[in-house]
């Protein structure tokens, strides 16, 4: 018995150690001592014997991790110079966790296999409904900074009111989202952002489509990209101070965008969640989420939605 329970221990902590166990995408969710927990994402990779990967913060683009190794059975994965994840492989799918910044630790992770969400593509879809009655905010709500919500419904659009005021940092207003929770579907919806404006429309809460611009530094990071991963074709106009329609078909982790006619996004995948997620919970349905605490007076209308019919 005592020979079979060491072979049994050996065997574990060998398969711990063993960089496989660590690798592909990892959904995270990141609890610090005090305030809310929030998402965050890993991919890992093995190239040419040696582990890689990237990580997504809490907010912006992904970034890829500057090394990782497995040290003592843990995955260790250096950040940035003074940020490290530390993991134990424990259940299988689950991985459990410290953010450590310098030597004192911070947060706990607790990270578990992205699903694949691969699903086929429905036969056939409900008629279009409308997300906005065009009239008030039923059936959405203000997240974030709900003591500056500036979300309002104003001839039959949904108006965030939040301009840039020159010299004056802004405060940052409110995001708002459905009440509603989506998995597949076509969603129209149209919007007018002004120039220099910057707002995004997550699907399911979790993945952002670029509304506005950044600067033009980075190409995906600009109206009409699936932020951080995929640009819009090259030579798309901004647009901005103008409506502009998006047609946008998500089923699984597949997303093909179409804007005023034109294929930006033809059945690509993403990979995880993007920066500003409201949660990691991937194989769930979500919310639409819409930013309003950048600047600009960014304008919605005519939201509608067709889901996979039963």
């Amino acid at each position: 018995m005592k020979k079979l329970s060491l072979a049994l221990l050996f065997a574990g902590l060998a398969c711990a150690q063993d960089p496989k166990t660590f690798l592909g995408r990892w959904d995270l969710t990141v609890t610090p001592a005090t305030g809310n927990p929030y998402p965050q994402w890993m991919e890992l990779i093995q190239k040419d014997g040696k582990l890689e990967g990237r990580f997504q913060p809490r907010g912006g683009a992904w970034k890829p991790i500057v090394s990782v190794a497995v040290e003592s059975g843990k995955l260790v994965a250096k950040l940035n110079p003074t940020t490290t994840w530390e993991f134990s492989s424990a259940a299988a799918g689950k991985l459990t966790g410290l953010e450590k910044r310098g030597d004192a630790a911070g947060p706990s992770i607790v990270a578990v296999r992205a699903p694949k969400l691969d699903r086929p593509m429905p036969k056939q879809w409900t008629a279009p409904r409308a997300l906005f009655n065009g009239k008030d905010l039923t059936g959405w709500e203000p997240i974030g900074n709900v003591n500056n919500n500036k979300w309002i419904a104003k001839d039959g659009e949904l108006v965030n009111d939040n301009p840039e005021v020159p010299g004056v940092k802004n405060p940052g207003a409110a995001n708002i989202k459905t009440t509603e929770k989506f998995q597949d579907f076509k969603l129209h919806i149209e919007v007018n952002c002004p120039e220099g404006g910057n707002s995004g429309v997550y699907l399911r809460g979790r993945y952002e489509v670029q509304i506005g611009t950044e600067g033009g530094s980075q190409p995906d990071h600009e109206m009409g990209a699936i932020y951080s991963h995929y640009p819009p074709p090259a030579g798309a106009e901004l647009g901005l101070g103008k409506w502009t329609s998006f047609d946008i078909t998500f089923v699984g982790r597949h997303v093909t965008v179409i804007r005023d006619g034109k294929m930006y996004h033809n059945n690509v995948e993403i990979p995880g969640p993007t920066g500003g997620a409201l949660d990691s919970n991937e194989a769930e349905p979500g919310p639409f989420f819409l930013q309003g605490d950048h600047h600009g007076v960014i304008r919605y209308r005519n939201i509608t939605i067709s889901v996979p019919k039963k």
